[in-house]
Parts: C-alpha cells; structure tokens; sequence
C-alpha cells in the first residue's frame, strides 16, 4: 500500500559510509523526478538531493562530494550513496517522487518539499563519535 519503502538506515561512525535504498512498491520511479530529504528532531525537513529522468542531479552544499544518489530503473529502486558522514548528518531520511517530464533536467540545486508529492515512510541514520 505504500508506494515507496527505504530501507538500510542504522549507526555509523563518524567517516564511515552508508547506502539507502527505495524501492517502488506498485508504483514506476522511471516516471518521476526522484529525491532524499532528511530531518533531524526539532529541525525543518530539508533536500539532501533530487535526481531527473535522464541523469540531471542537484544536491545541498552540505553534502555535496560526499553522498550520491543513484537509479536503477530495471529494479524501480533509487539509492543514496553516504561517505565520510558527519555527526550532523543524523537524521530520518526520507525518499520521494513527483511524476516529470521526460525533458525536465535538473542541474543543481536540492530538492523542495513542496515539489514532491509521494514519499516513504523513512529510515533512521544515526552517525556517532
């Protein structure tokens, strides 16, 4: 019933790396422009990065050369790739969609909760010192 379910949170050490992953549940990500929000207790949801059809992506400057994100349209999954995670990096991470156009590119820039319209129930990262 849920169209879109992360999976992968858990407790890193400070440098260490994570993957997420979102998988679409009766529901093609190859159709929409993709993201990965966080929020950390007592903070706004903020855009971590979105990612168009065709390979446009556009991240935060916080954590710009250290997280990716990347589709996988046979497996209707996106990932978030994290390296050299900070404390500041926890927080419930969330996963989302909107359906786009094909010729829709994205070039910079993190994503806006207000643009996406479908999303997961989120996972939880924990980064520790």
């Amino acid at each position: 019933q849920v169209p879109l379910v992360e999976s992968g949170g858990g407790s890193v050490q400070v440098g260490g790396s994570l993957s997420l992953s979102c998988v679409g549940s009766g529901y093609t990500l190859s159709s929409n422009c993709m993201a990965w929000f966080r929020q950390a207790p007592g903070k706004e949801r903020e855009g971590v990065v979105q990612a168009d059809r065709t390979g446009g992506t556009g991240y935060s400057d916080s954590v710009r050369g250290r997280f990716t994100i990347a589709r996988d349209d046979a497996r209707n999954t996106v990932y978030l790739h994290m390296n050299s995670l900070k404390p500041e990096d926890t927080a419930t991470y969330y996963c989302a969609a909107v359906p786009c156009w094909i010729f829709r590119r994205i070039s910079r820039g993190p994503p806006e909760v207000q643009e996406y319209t479908t999303w997961g129930q989120g996972t939880q990262v924990t980064v520790s010192s």
